[in-house]
């Protein structure tokens, strides 16, 4: 069911909001050491420690304001729970960077899932803001499908061969630029199996 429709800069705001202060405060803290209960922390992991339950905060806000959330915010929070969780507890950040990875393939897997079955599983997520013919569902989900895990793929490249500012400014401004030029570059598709009003194939 759809969610009650909130100011779209305010959307934004809380969605993307959390990774904003996230690489802000990694800048900020990035060379500095706190000793909290006897033990040293980095300041990459200080700063995963406060982003954990902000983007909590703001899902459950975003949650209250429209009433709904996709399977996507919720898989997502969940994740970065557990890994951020990891990475302060056991003060290793090496959790905190795979979170990408997991959520990719994650994704990735329930999508190649529903097409072994000879479904588009993307389809029931999007069909209702995205009209499309059958064959545009199971065209657009294979690519999508081998994006994420392309996805998935990459970041464990970034994270075990380059450091942590690298993947910071990977994580904070290359995946959100990836997933954006990828669906700009579908408008072929999308356009070629939209469904008209009327209900004819385009």
């Amino acid at each position: 069911m759809a969610g009650k429709q909130i100011n779209p800069m305010l959307k934004m705001a809380l969605e993307l909001g959390p990774i904003i202060l996230f690489f802000a405060g990694y800048l900020k803290l990035r060379d500095q050491s706190f000793t909290i209960g006897g033990t040293a922390y980095d300041g990459f992991i200080v700063v995963t420690a406060a982003f954990v339950p902000l983007i909590a905060l703001t899902t459950f806000i975003l949650w209250r304001l429209t009433g709904h959330l996709s399977k996507m915010q919720v898989a997502t929070v969940i994740l970065v729970t557990v890994f951020g969780g990891l990475s302060v507890w056991l003060n290793d950040d090496r959790f905190f960077k795979m979170k990408p990875t997991m959520i990719y393939l994650l994704f990735g897997g329930l999508l190649g899932f529903g097409l072994l079955r000879g479904q588009s599983y993307l389809k029931y997520v999007m069909e209702e803001v995205l009209p499309l013919q059958d064959e545009g569902w199971m065209k657009l989900t294979q690519r999508l499908t081998a994006f994420f895990l392309s996805l998935a793929i990459l970041n464990e490249v970034i994270w075990r061969t380059q450091s942590t500012d690298t993947w910071v400014y990977f994580k904070t401004f290359g995946l959100t630029a990836a997933v954006f030029l990828f669906f700009m570059t579908q408008a072929g598709v999308l356009s070629k199996y939209a469904l008209e009003d009327s209900g004819e194939d385009v």
